[in-house]
């Protein structure tokens, strides 16, 4: 190990002097095509890519009409040689004294009107890094290009035999590990696993439910042989299964694996993102992005289940037209996609038409999150009702914690503390097409926007929690808000919600309002039609403070005896104009409503 360690270092050295030799790029106003092996970059040869990378993508800062082209093959980058920037990231920036720089395998920064052509090329990180970050850009593409870490921050092991006081386990040969004084750690390259976070897959029912590492934690481990590994302790509380995987991390959140910051026009097409580190691709205040032909699943034949520490793709306080088309992910310790924006609260009021907003989630903060122009609501933490609309005069960020909001002042009358500000000019539009969506134990797709949203033609298999959720909060994650037009059509939903029985509804509207309000309602318009629902249990869908959800013309398919019968098929809280009309029932069991603060007349169904 040591002599291969020491090849590692002296590889990556070697690059260094090279850098010295490298052409200065001349641009011009025609289109620039940068060969990258032309600059020293070698396919296969496990140098460090990193220096050469960093050196060519320096030059192009700022830059117009360029395409960087990569060589096919394999390259290998390591954080040593590789851009650096400090990056606050929405959802994923641990709120401690730590840095958040982060190592960008590729980094675009301030250009126009670039392209990376990726070749097939298949690039393999080393560490925590950021696969690519695209900040303050317009028209810039990526394609046919690969990610992969070479020791994913995600360690697998499977289950060979199950006994009440052993446990004969196969470590994957990704995943480091080492044993002391009878403790098993997993390790990796510049970092060690301090918390177990686990998720168990089942392989013959493909689901994904959480487990525990604690038992393996507290017994005694012993090495049969390398990567097969012997338990002894108490797993009477398991319930575990010859076969079954755990997929186990540090839930410390502390980098992505992409990066797209305050740039529009953004196209992303035919990318294999194979594991993904701290969240997947994070949109944060950008405008227009297209991604296409996106794959999140495990590299073939690597026997990995996990692809993604977290979300595959995060979209936070963007706007324009978001459209993902032709997408798969496979393998996500957490959500798939999630669209939304974040409540800042009002914690002081400064005089002068000024405010000070705080964020609030540990893991959210440090980016401006208004501009100043910005069309701004005040909304009600407690019931989600905006109180007021407003114009930005200016914005500022204090802090990392802290921006401070200039308004009319009169819009500040009978405005409390404590209130919450959204965004609403940094809302987009969503369509979400032609994708599948499986293995993993969290939902599909939340979605939070006031703009036009349309989930059509795709498959959600056995997502382990809501297939689609939408909610809208002010009080937890802090994600706004409410949903305007939404329509759900021509999907196929197999198997979802079973981590969430006896509520696992395969469609939830749960926005977080803690008071409900007479003749409020936090989302409108929500169109549920010409879907197929496959189901064991008879649970379709769940719904509160909804004004207009139509669910018409679906297929309700049973496929398995019900784990579980709760009191209805749709739960209705607190709704206004709902119908529920000319769906077809190939069940056993006979569908119900159930309709909580809500008046008989709101609700038009054929169900009796």
């Amino acid at each position: 190990m040591l002599v291969s360690q020491l090849m590692k270092s002296l590889f990556r050295i070697a690059v260094l002097p090279v850098l010295f030799f490298m052409p200065v790029l001349a641009f011009t106003q025609q289109q620039q095509r940068i060969l990258l092996a032309e600059y020293g970059l070698k396919p296969g040869s496990g140098e460090n890519a990193s220096p050469i990378i960093k050196n060519v993508l320096e030059q192009c800062v700022g830059k117009r009409n360029i395409t960087i082209v990569l060589p096919g093959g394999r390259i290998d980058l390591w954080p040593e040689g590789s851009l650096i920037k400090e990056l606050y990231v929405s959802n994923a920036t641990e709120d401690d004294s730590l840095p958040k720089t982060r190592n960008i395998a590729f980094l675009l920064e301030g250009s126009r009107d670039v392209q990376i052509e990726g070749n097939h090329t298949q690039v393999v990180l080393h560490g925590k890094m950021v696969s690519f970050a695209i900040i303050n850009c317009s028209n810039v593409s990526i394609r046919n290009l690969s990610f992969d870490m070479e020791r994913p921050t995600m360690s697998e092991m499977t289950i060979n035999s199950f006994a009440q006081d052993s446990i004969l386990a196969t470590i994957h040969r990704d995943s480091k590990y080492r044993i002391d004084n009878g403790k098993i750690s997993f390790y990796g390259e510049g970092w060690k696993t301090k918390q177990y976070h686990t998720i168990v897959y089942d392989p013959m029912n493909q689901t994904m439910k959480y487990g525990s590492f604690r038992p393996f934690e507290q017994g005694k481990v012993t090495e049969r042989e390398p990567g097969l590994v012997l338990f002894k302790g108490s797993f009477t509380g398991l319930s575990l299964s010859p076969g079954n995987v755990l997929t186990i991390r540090d839930p410390y959140r502390d980098n992505c694996g992409a990066f797209i910051e305050l740039s529009k026009n953004i196209t992303l097409d035919h990318l294999d993102m194979h594991y993904m580190h701290g969240l997947g691709i994070v949109a944060q205040f950008s405008e227009d992005l297209n991604y296409r032909n996106i794959r999140v699943a495990p590299r073939g034949q690597s026997g990995r289940i996990i692809s993604s520490f977290a979300d595959c793709f995060h979209f936070s306080g963007c706007k324009g037209k978001i459209v993902i088309d032709s997408c798969q992910t496979s393998g996500s310790h957490d959500d798939p996609i999630n669209v939304h924006g974040t409540h800042l609260k009002i914690n002081e009021m400064t005089g002068g038409g000024k405010i000070k907003v705080r964020f609030m989630h540990h893991q959210t903060y440090g980016f401006k999150a208004f501009f100043k122009g910005d069309s701004i609501a005040f909304i009600d933490p407690q019931t989600l009702k905006p109180l007021a609309y407003a114009r930005l005069v200016n914005a500022s960020l204090l802090n990392h914690r802290e921006m401070e909001l200039e308004l009319d002042q009169a819009k500040l009358k009978n405005i409390p503390l404590g209130t919450c500000i959204e965004n609403i000019s940094w809302t987009p539009e969503v369509t979400i097409r032609n994708s599948r969506f499986e293995r993993t134990n969290t939902r599909g797709i939340l979605v939070t926007t006031r703009k036009k949203v349309v989930i059509e033609n795709n498959v959600f298999y056995k997502t382990g929690m809501h297939a689609i959720l939408i909610a809208n909060d002010a009080s937890s994650w802090y994600e706004s808000g409410a949903v305007t037009d939404v329509t759900i059509r021509n999907n196929i939903f197999e198997g979802c919600g079973y981590n969430s029985a006896p509520n696992g509804y395969v469609i939830s509207i749960t926005p977080e309002n803690h008071k409900i309000l007479d003749y409020f309602y936090v989302h409108r318009n929500i169109h549920i039609e010409n879907n197929v629902f496959k189901v064991s249990d008879p649970v379709i869908v769940s719904a509160r403070s909804v004004q207009g959800l139509f669910f018409r013309n679906n297929i309700i398919e049973e496929t398995g005896p019900a784990t579980n019968k709760p009191a209805a098929s749709f739960t209705l809280n607190a709704c206004d104009n709902v119908s529920i009309y000319n769906n077809t029932f190939r069940t056993s069991w006979t569908p119900a409503v159930m309709t909580e603060n809500m008046e008989k007349r709101k609700l038009n169904t054929d169900i009796k």
